[in-house]
């Protein structure tokens, strides 16, 4: 099938419900916390990167974690360390004993589905192992390139950079990620319910007691992914997006401004929404509903604004009051 043809409309419905399925199983591991589980599917569908971030005990690993047991990929883990090396995330070449040769031993970069446990307890220039991975789906050792295959995600999880022993993710690697993930407490019903769940046996770090079945092929993933980036969007839509982007260089609290792969990525992420929707054309309100999730990471307070507590968030919230949506 052409990736331009526009995708139809019954084949989106089907694709809606299966991915709706596959986040009511998902709900049941990740109680209260609906809307976080939705957007990993939405980086997952466009090809993306997400970045989770909250409080320790939130269940920011347990999300990752539930995805990739739900899904007939290859996933590994990494946890960052003050002391992580880049080589031990990429891999290096050892010598082989007897044959005077070196072999490339490949690092845990080398999964479909990876989770870059904590990210920001190492420091930049292991963060930045991640960056080539990230943006070219390979990874170069020694001046050899070694691909690391199509499905290729990274979910990374973070504490507040407020938190003892984090370091600043670097701007160029912050870029990478499709959405920046905040992962807030689950309500009282949804904490009352995890602790009922842990008496019948529940276990966070143990996968087994999760009761997910692979719930989707990796074919099928992939064929997704494609449906998603047949969604329709109209020039009107388009349009939008660049307003809203643009507006955010103009913002004068704002030392720095969204890029134009943000706007690519707003786009990537309002066809995913689409597609999770069931729908096989994109709307203003999933521009919107995703806005902050993909620009608040890519945009960059003055040190005036942040002293007087503006957030990131606001300024996304402020450029979607001032640019008026399509009808």
């Amino acid at each position: 099938m052409n990736p331009t043809t526009p995708l139809d409309a019954a084949a989106a419905q089907e694709a809606g419900q299966s991915l709706q399925a596959l986040l009511d199983s998902l709900d049941r591991v990740l109680l209260g916390q609906r809307e976080v589980l939705e957007q990993l599917l939405v980086a997952l569908l466009a090809g993306g990167h997400a970045l989770l971030e909250g409080v320790p005990g939130v269940g920011k690993t347990l999300a990752a974690s539930a995805l990739a047991r739900a899904l007939d990929v290859k996933s590994g883990r990494i946890q960052f360390t003050p002391d992580l090396m880049p080589s031990d995330v990429t891999g290096t070449n050892v010598l082989v004993p007897g044959e005077g040769r070196f072999e490339f031993r490949p690092g845990p970069i080398f999964a479909e589905l990876v989770l870059a446990d904590e990210i920001n307890r190492a420091p930049a220039k292991t963060q930045s192992a991640l960056l080539e991975a990230m943006q070219e789906r390979r990874v170069t050792v020694d001046g050899t390139s070694h691909n690391l295959g199509e499905v290729f995600c990274v979910f990374a999880t973070q504490n507040p950079v407020e938190y003892e022993g984090t370091y600043p993710l670097p701007e160029a690697q912050l870029d990478r990620f499709l959405l920046h993930v905040r992962v807030p407490y689950p309500p009282q019903d949804a904490e009352e319910a995890l602790l009922h769940a842990s008496l019948a046996g529940f276990e966070a770090a143990d996968p087994n007691t999760f009761g997910l079945e692979q719930g989707l092929q990796r074919g099928k993933l992939l064929s997704l992914r494609g449906y998603a980036r047949r969604v329709r969007v109209e020039p009107a839509l388009v349009a939008y997006i660049v307003a809203l982007v643009r507006s955010t260089r103009a913002d004068t609290e704002l030392s720095l401004g969204a890029s134009p792969r943000a706007a690519v990525a707003l786009l990537r992420a309002a066809q995913a929404a689409a597609l999770l929707g069931g729908r096989d054309f994109a709307t203003p309100e999933d521009v919107a509903h995703l806005a902050a999730a993909v620009l608040s990471h890519r945009i960059t307070l003055r040190p005036e604004a942040a002293l007087e507590g503006i957030g990131a968030h606001q300024r996304v919230a402020a450029a979607l009051e001032r640019v008026p949506a399509p009808r």
